[in-house]
């Protein structure tokens, strides 16, 4: 038997925190689904280096051009003004070790915060655009503002594509598996799994990847 969830409000969902519900649609606690968690770094329109910490994303290009597709970034933050003021953006993934620096980063984001001091991170300039990259990630992409789209005309978020223009891998990183999945590699978020039975709020989990068979 299969239990079926529309577009209408369930009744019997509970938030598992106050405004979960206004900041998240329903079907998001419904499906939990896993994704990717990662920095994106920019400048502020103050010169200080800024800090979000995202997934809500996905990876993918042909054989002409490679795109980082980030489907859910808030318009109202300083990350969403400085891409478009900016064009470009950088993506940065570091592994779950880091995960308690990086929420530091959400508490402390104000406008003359320094966030890459209060997430203890060490700024470099990137190679082919104007956003800084930060060393201790394993891997960074370098990121010109491509599209920006307002997925459900709301104005509350937008989904943001950019192209990737160069692309740094940490030496340790670079052969195969490798480093890049397990405890040290790629840190998923997985969405509060709501139980869909009681409406009873889930808890988020942070993962890391298994590779269970090859293919």
């Amino acid at each position: 038997m299969k239990i079926h969830i529309g577009k209408e409000f369930p009744q019997h969902f509970r938030a598992a925190y106050s405004g979960e519900f206004e900041l998240f649609h329903h079907f998001e606690t419904t499906a939990g689904i896993p994704n990717v968690l990662f920095a994106v770094t920019t400048w502020k329109e103050n010169g200080q280096p800024n800090v979000c910490f995202h997934g809500w994303s996905c990876f993918h290009g042909d054989k002409t051009a490679f795109f980082a597709v980030m489907g859910n970034l808030y318009q109202h933050t300083h990350t969403f003004q400085n891409i478009q003021r900016e064009g470009c953006f950088c993506v940065n993934f570091l592994p779950i070790g880091r995960y308690e620096s990086l929420v530091e980063t959400i508490h402390q984001n104000g406008l003359e915060t320094d966030e890459f001091a209060v997430g203890g991170f060490t700024p470099l300039p990137a190679h082919t655009i104007h956003a800084p990259i930060i060393e201790e990630a394993f891997l960074t992409l370098e990121c010109t503002l491509h599209s920006v789209q307002d997925l459900s005309g709301a104005g509350i978020t937008a989904m943001v594509v950019g192209q990737v223009q160069h692309v740094s891998v940490e030496e340790s990183y670079a052969r195969g598996y490798g480093r890049r999945y397990g405890q040290e590699g790629f840190m998923l978020l997985v969405p509060a799994p709501q139980d869909l039975l009681t409406g009873a709020p889930g808890q988020s989990g942070i993962a890391t990847l298994c590779v269970e068979k090859l293919d």
